[in-house]
């Protein structure tokens, strides 16, 4: 059911259980963000500057809004870093919210353009909230279509990102976290990996916390690396080769013909409490569930083939 489409001036506020969730942000900044981001219970879980200030925040890296995707390089042009030299914006079209049984879903429709207002990329984005007492996620759908020929550059600067509370840190000022990601790497050994999933927990506002972001197994070159810093950044990157793995300048662009598309999928889970690596790792199944191997499919159709057999032998009752 079609709640509502939104002027594209209005943010869009996202409720669970009559508690606030998130809000998605589609104008008065450089690209659409989501923020604020609470998990179970309300607790905040993503840094609240350059939006707000809190105590204890890094007022670093202005261009981090909580949870956003763009990239650092597509045709030479910087959808990354806010205002600098050779940025660009992602304008918002169209959005609207729906209601589907218990799951809130924001659509938008996205623009990427250079300062000259030319047209890179049309963007087609949802954001699908579900959730309960214990565990909240986010799964966002991101279609990039090419408008031009465009070639997303090799960087480590991108792409889907979150800017976490600073008590999810591994390091600052009020910093209590811990990182670990689906291969068994640990704190900042994570960073420039490759990996399924990517997890970070820790105490807020004395509560047990975490948030992991899973990589889609259809995703562009999955499992993906992960620009995963120390100090709150964590992003899954699926472009940036040079940076990540020192290989030649250019070997992880990605070029686009006009008209082609770019689908990347990712799930946001934020839970209140502790979780195993086998907790973990079954977020990932149910994110993306295996298809069924040749055996099983085999033995499927033939318990199929065996009981249409029986039950056409069988009596019937007029």
């Amino acid at each position: 059911m079609l709640l509502w489409a939104a002027p594209v001036s209005a943010q869009i506020n996202v409720e669970q259980g009559g508690e606030p969730f998130a809000t998605v942000v589609t104008s008065g900044a450089q690209f659409p963000y989501v923020y604020p981001l609470y998990g179970p219970g309300g607790v905040r879980m993503t840094r609240g500057f350059p939006m707000e200030h809190f105590a204890g925040e890094a007022k670093d890296h202005p261009h981090h809004r909580s949870m956003w995707f763009t990239h650092g390089n597509v045709n030479g042009v910087d959808f990354w870093h806010a205002g600098g030299e050779h940025s660009g914006r992602i304008l918002t079209q169209a959005q609207s919210l729906d209601v589907r049984g218990e799951a809130r879903i924001v659509s938008l429709s996205l623009r990427w353009v250079t300062d000259e207002q030319v047209r890179l990329i049309d963007e087609e984005r949802t954001y699908t909230f579900t959730g309960n007492k214990l565990d909240r996620s986010i799964d966002v759908d991101i279609r990039l279509r090419a408008a031009t020929d465009v070639v997303f550059g090799d960087t480590k600067e991108g792409s889907f990102a979150l800017r976490l509370h600073p008590a999810l840190r591994l390091d600052g000022e009020i910093a209590a976290g811990s990182a670990q990601n689906s291969n068994g790497d640990k704190g900042g050994g994570i960073w420039g990996k490759r990996a399924r999933w990517v997890h970070y927990s820790g105490p807020i506002d004395g509560k047990p916390v975490g948030v992991t972001i899973y990589d889609h197994p259809k995703n562009l070159r999955h499992p993906t690396w992960w620009h995963a810093r120390t100090y709150g950044l964590f992003a899954a990157n699926p472009f940036g080769q040079h940076d990540f793995e020192r290989k030649p300048a250019g070997t992880g662009d990605l070029k686009l013909a006009r008209g082609e598309t770019l689908r990347l999928r990712y799930r946001v889970v934020l839970h209140a409490g502790r979780r195993t690596r086998a907790q973990l790792d079954a977020g990932f199944v149910g994110f993306a569930p295996s298809p069924p191997s040749p055996l099983t499919h085999a033995i499927g159709v033939a318990v199929s083939h065996s009981l249409g057999v029986l039950l056409r032998a069988l009596p019937r009752e007029d």
